[in-house]
């Protein structure tokens, strides 16, 4: 089994090389054909220090018979180890740009596989742990690939052109060294399986060490963790999880280094036994002093070329599963799906007979739900936590598809994609970008052209032009302070710029899901005093845990267990003192 895997992966290998190759010749054309040059210019250079070398050997040695004089022979070589010595530089900068292109790409071909993933899988912790992979190990391999790939153009340039230099001096030194390529290939294939398997162990302890690190440096956690004295405790979790990854670091670094002392041994011993080949050719007179001088420089600089060769060849082979784990990644994304088509609701969006079940759940958490909302009426969703309430309104803004049961716009079954163009959402986690104020308003809506009047509007209905009027720039002020030095606003004025950029996409149906959560009292009241003419006329599915605000709805839904348990107005559910009449109750006992 154990041979069929190794196969299966040396059959892949070039294969994944050829597709490295294509990428970085995709990202950079151009760029690639100057490191191309690059190389072919420092492998040049390389026969010109041989060929100079042995006409300054001539000159020296037997200036009867010398080609030229030992001056030009000095200045050759002078001139072609400066040019040979400067291409390195020249490279290493080539190298940096063309490496940071293919890394644009790279992450490109990821952020378009996480673009097309729908939210559900996007939530699922399979997509979560191999995303992470990727972005801890196969996204920072293009630098790596990149030079591997232009090192082992040039190298195999330089064996090729050293290699036919020592061919005219004496054929038996080349495959002396070549014998060192076999294990420094079979050497880099086993480094390549113990660097995968390293990397997939410790995904998981890298992925809990990254949100300690988030928990423990980003502004929103700052003031709980002090409040709580929780950094000690957090610092601590840090810590053993550093001890882990710098135990299995270290086992894994003494398998490199192993296989880097045994390569490096095995080069050692083909160069030696190349150089003590040479003494032997001048001792039995085969050739002259001035060939073995050129041959022994030759034989330094092929040594040097198959070193290049089997590093680059080493750095491919142990990449090649991390792009292979890339491509499954990528491959196994969903096609991208066709943009959505805003529909207008002239009756009702209804879900029936709906369930929904999360992996490895025993219990849905939706059982049967049968729920309407027709067109320009406010439906209230209550519940108690984990009744199910924010997965019924994915589930209505197309986010979630049913397990079971329809969802229907105005009769008729519209796609997914349809349905998320159709209805805009405010969830109470929602995002607070750092951006401008426009910026945060009109990102809701990237296909419409931004007009000043429609923003206004959209801060005017959700009572955002008071702060505006505040802030240094307007509408272009910069807000939060995580990667500027923004102005910074009130929980309740973030809910409030959160709530425009919900108003400024212009569908039929908008779901708040607790959108009152961090307003005072009074804005609480100001916003649903008069709900209708802030939303302007669209239907709303209303999720809260405050019933002074769902009392207002057209129709009241309560959820308990995944399952409708009670439906109607404010009155008729009091009227029927159920569960709504008792979580009322509760409520407003507090206020009393």
């Amino acid at each position: 089994m154990r041979l069929t895997r190794l196969a299966k992966a040396s059959a892949a290998t070039p294969r994944l090389i050829a597709g490295a190759a294509r990428e970085v010749a995709r990202a950079d054309r151009l760029g690639t054909i100057v490191a191309a040059a690059f190389q072919i210019v420092g492998a040049t250079a390389a026969l010109g220090v041989v060929a100079a070398a042995m006409l300054t050997f001539d000159a020296l040695l037997e200036p009867e018979q010398a080609a030229i004089g030992l001056t030009p022979a000095l200045l050759a070589l002078a001139f072609m180890t400066a040019l040979s010595g400067s291409v390195g530089a020249l490279q290493t900068q080539q190298h940096r740009l063309l490496g940071e292109r293919v890394s644009q790409r790279v992450w490109d071909r990821v952020l378009d596989t996480t673009a097309r993933a729908d939210l559900f899988t996007y939530e699922s912790s399979g997509f979560a742990t191999a995303l992470e992979r990727v972005q801890q190990n196969a996204v920072t391999r293009p630098f790596m690939v990149t030079t591997a790939l232009l090192g082992l153009t040039g190298s195999l340039l330089g064996v090729v052109t050293m290699s036919a230099v020592l061919v005219g001096v004496e054929p038996l030194l080349v495959p002396i060294l070549l014998a060192a390529g076999l294990p420094a290939v079979l050497l880099a294939r086993w480094a390549s399986r113990t660097e995968f398997a390293f990397a997939q162990r410790l995904t998981a302890s890298f992925r809990r060490r990254t949100y300690l690190r988030q928990l423990l440096t980003q502004r929103p956690f700052a003031a709980e963790l002090r409040a709580f004295d929780s950094t000690r405790p957090l610092r601590e979790r840090h810590q053993t999880l550093n001890g882990e990854v710098t135990s299995e670091m270290r086992a894994q670094v003494r398998r490199r280094q192993l296989i880097a002392v045994l390569t490096t041994v095995g080069v050692a011993v083909a160069l030696t036994g190349a150089l003590l080949a040479i003494v032997e050719l001048v001792n039995q007179g085969r050739i002259d002093l001035a060939e073995a001088g050129a041959a022994a420089i030759a034989v330094r600089l092929l040594s040097g070329q198959l070193n290049t060769l089997f590093t680059s060849v080493s750095g491919l082979i142990e990449s090649a599963p991390f792009l292979a784990d890339l491509h499954r990644f990528v491959a196994s994304g969903p096609a991208a799906p066709p943009p959505g088509r805003k529909h207008p609701l002239t009756e009702r969006i209804a879900l029936h007979e709906v369930s929904f079940s999360y992996p490895q759940q025993d219990r849905p958490a939706l059982n049967s739900v049968d729920i309407e909302i027709g067109a320009g009426e406010v439906v209230a969703l209550v519940g108690e936590n984990g009744s199910g309430k924010t997965t019924l309104a994915k589930i209505v803004a197309g986010l979630y598809e049913p397990t079971t049961g329809t969802r229907h716009w105005d009769g008729a079954a519209v796609p997914a994609p349809d349905i998320r163009a159709s209805v805009s959402v405010i969830f109470q986690d929602f995002v607070r970008y750092q951006m401008t104020l426009r910026d945060n308003i009109v990102i809701s809506d990237g296909d419409r052209s931004a007009s000043e009047d429609a923003v206004t509007e959209a801060a005017r209905r959700a009572n955002v032009l008071g702060a505006v009027r505040e802030l240094p720039h307007g509408l272009d002020t910069m807000l939060g302070r995580d990667l500027d030095e923004g102005t910074d606003l009130s929980g309740g004025q973030w809910q409030r710029v959160a709530l425009a950029r919900t108003l400024y996409r212009d569908t039929p149906l908008v779901v708040l899901d607790e959108p009152t959560a961090a307003l005072d009292p009074r804005s609480e009241y100001e916003l649903f005093a008069d709900v209708r003419a802030v939303l302007g006329g669209r239907a709303a599915l209303l999720i809260s845990h405050r019933f002074s605000s769902t009392r207002l709805a057209d129709r009241i839904y309560v959820l308990d267990g995944g399952r409708i348990v009670e439906c109607g107005t404010h009155d008729e559910l009091i009227a029927r003192a159920g569960q709504y009449a008792e979580l009322y109750s509760l409520q407003s006992s507090a206020y009393r």
